[in-house]
């Protein structure tokens, strides 16, 4: 069925832009050619990727925001800031880890001069998942850290609550073996608490990252 008689834009996916064997440099390089999904044209650039490309952690998160689409690095906003200071509140080497998102193109509603935050649908996830799928293979991390209800549906299926099973260690068989996940909340979920739960919603994801941490020193 052709865009025109859905009325939706053609949603090819990414597959066909995501280089065959390539490290995250390429991956990296390649990205903003892709045209899997509408997303690539209202925004800034492509948002893919930073931190060590041989991490032990990957943090996923949603997809960029205002802040990251005009500077294009991931986790850079408030929400990034945050999730900065919880990683090294519970005791994870900033140097060991690796952050991207389940969408690498901002979406969001144009309101006068600004740009508000408009949620990722499946289709868009299900469009963007090769780009993940291929640099969690590179990178080959110990643990993958879901930051929210986005990442879990790329990462975990359509049907998981993160808000069930936070903090848990989640382990599952993938393209590349078997891997732990723990999921969490987004941090911009904390930013978003209200004033008086803020504090204890930080605290908890806090506590979270901290069962990762757990993990990288049970391996060693």
């Amino acid at each position: 069925m052709s865009s025109e008689t859905t009325g939706r834009p053609e949603r090819p996916g990414a597959q066909e832009w995501v280089p065959e064997g390539g490290d995250v440099q390429a991956l990296r390089a390649a990205a903003p050619a892709c045209r899997g999904c509408e997303l690539w044209e209202p925004a800034t650039q492509v948002v893919f990727s930073a931190g060590n490309p041989a991490a032990r952690v990957a943090l996923v998160g949603e997809q960029p925001g205002d802040v990251e689409d005009r500077e294009g690095i991931p986790f850079v906003g408030p929400a990034g800031r945050l999730l900065q200071r919880a990683v090294d509140e519970a005791g994870i080497d900033r140097g060991e880890v690796y952050v991207t998102n389940a969408v690498k193109h901002f979406r969001f509603t144009p309101r006068g001069n600004r740009r508000i935050h408009s949620t990722p649908e499946l289709a868009h996830i299900t469009a963007c998942r090769p780009w993940l799928v291929a640099e969690l293979r590179v990178v080959d991390p110990a643990v993958v850290v879901v930051l929210g209800a986005t990442a879990a549906k790329s990462l975990l299926g359509n049907d998981f609550r993160v808000t069930r099973h936070r903090g848990e260690v989640i382990e599952r068989e993938t393209s590349r073996g078997p891997c732990r996940f723990v999921p969490t909340v987004h941090p911009s979920s904390v930013l978003r608490a209200p004033d008086d739960q803020r504090d204890e919603a930080y605290a908890a994801l806090v506590a979270d990252l901290r069962v990762v941490q757990g993990l990288l020193a049970a391996a060693g």
